[in-house]
């Protein structure tokens, strides 16, 4: 039987900054329309987590019933690696949907955004299509473009739409720049894996691209993040202090670009999802900045 501390790490911590980063940009979106609303972000912010710990244990249970978790390097697998049993694993994913559902009805009542309800249910449909059922599209290389609609675009426009109702320039400038950097999280999770998820059969993009490839693409979605930011600069101006949160990444880009392979990927994983935070969070301080001067 896992221990407390095992469901917390198969909860995979250092993925939660995917969830808290879109909320903060698209509540930072809505300031310039004077419609930011800190409750309403509240509640935005508990189902995407929800979302993210739920897709986390669904990960968990579908790669761990086909066996593509049995030799893995990183986090702890807790079916893989037989710490929990499978349905436990699968109860408590479906718990975490089930509890951003209803904070997201209860969202969707207060704002009256009705037409998140529809977005809400494609979104968990998506979470476990990911690895789960008879064909699920992360083990086609589609998992970064589930990433960057439903943890960027979807996750960032849906917290600026409940509170602004309206979709601005500076939302989807917004949501790419954090759809971009939560891909690339994926995109360096899935780079350490490329030896066993071929070895498994799980063609992931990296897969697919190739090692040296996958490094590419990762460095092309920090280029977008920049390139985003820039952008909304053009609007509010101290938007560019967001640019700093490059140096979270600086020493990590450095080893993948090097070469780096295993284990020593990891810590690009983990300051890849620290860069996402900074980069949310001082994105909303240069637009909240903009607007006091």
């Amino acid at each position: 039987m896992a221990t407390l501390s095992q469901w917390i790490a198969g909860a995979r911590p250092r993925t939660l900054p995917a969830a808290v980063a879109p909320v903060v940009v698209g509540t930072a979106a809505a300031a310039p329309l004077e419609r930011a609303d800190l409750g309403l972000g509240l509640l935005a912010l508990l189902v995407s987590l929800g979302l993210q710990v739920g897709v986390n244990y669904a990960n968990d249970y579908s790669d761990g019933i086909r066996g593509t978790d049995a030799d893995r390097v990183g986090p702890i697998r807790l079916v893989g690696q037989h710490k929990a049993q499978p349905e436990n694993v699968k109860l408590m994913a479906f718990a975490f949907f089930g509890a951003a559902a209803l904070v997201g009805l209860a969202l969707v009542a207060i704002s009256e955004a009705w037409i998140m309800v529809p977005l809400g249910a494609l979104a968990v449909l998506a979470a476990w299509k990911y690895t789960g059922g008879d064909n699920p599209y992360g083990y086609r290389g589609l998992g970064e473009l589930y990433v960057f609609v439903f943890f960027g675009l979807m996750a960032t426009l849906g917290t600026l739409y409940t509170q602004a109702k309206e979709i601005t320039s500076l939302g989807v400038y917004g949501a790419v720049g954090i759809g971009a950097i939560a891909s690339a999280i994926l995109v360096a999770n899935n780079l350490r894996d490329i030896p066993t998820d071929r070895e498994s059969g799980k063609l992931t993009l990296a897969v697919r691209l190739g090692d040296r490839g996958t490094r590419v693409l990762y460095v092309a979605l920090v280029v977008v993040a920049v390139v985003m930011v820039v952008a909304i600069s053009t609007q509010q101006v101290f938007a560019l202090i967001s640019l700093l949160s490059l140096a979270v990444i600086a020493k990590p880009l450095r080893a993948l670009l090097s070469g780096a392979t295993g284990r020593d990927l990891v810590p690009v994983l983990a300051s890849t999802g620290l860069f996402e935070i900074v980069y949310a969070v001082l994105l909303a301080a240069g637009i909240a900045l903009s607007l006091a001067v």
